[in-house]
């Protein structure tokens, strides 16, 4: 039988492959309908499955291609049907305005067992930020 972690790191791999690959279909398969998303952008969150694939459809179009998507430093804590994990997220690629992204974020996701098998029920995306000046710190590297 696999293990509970197991089955969590192979759900975040195949989100990390969804977005590089631009596959809303797929991308959406591993969110809870119910999901709750706090992301680096406004508003100050999206609820439900809805929401978040206008989301996700619209940061698509942002990129010229592929969207890297690597997961470091992964840490899953699951017990029975609930699983919280952490990572670093390595993201970029090219945007549409030529711009090269390279980019650390910090990433945190509530998974939930169900009839469907685990999804990502609520999902934080986010910068450090530098308390001085109120912005965004976005040139850490670990």
């Amino acid at each position: 039988m696999v293990s509970a972690e197991v089955q969590v790191e192979t759900l975040l791999d195949s989100r990390s492959e969804a977005m590089r690959a631009k596959d809303i279909e797929r991308l959406m398969s591993v969110y809870s309908p119910d999901v709750v998303y706090f992301d680096v952008v406004p508003p100050l969150q999206y609820i439900g499955s809805a929401q978040l694939r206008d989301r996700f459809l619209h940061w698509f179009g942002g990129w010229q291609g592929a969207i890297r998507q690597e997961i470091h430093d992964l840490r899953i804590s699951a017990s029975g049907d609930i699983a919280a994990t952490s990572m670093l997220i390595r993201a970029g690629g090219t945007l549409k305005s030529g711009l090269e992204v390279d980019r650390w974020l910090r990433t945190t996701s509530c998974c939930q067992r169900s009839d469907r098998g685990w999804q990502i029920a609520h999902e934080h995306v986010s910068l450090p930020v530098d308390m001085a000046n109120g912005r965004a710190v976005m040139d850490l590297i670990p």
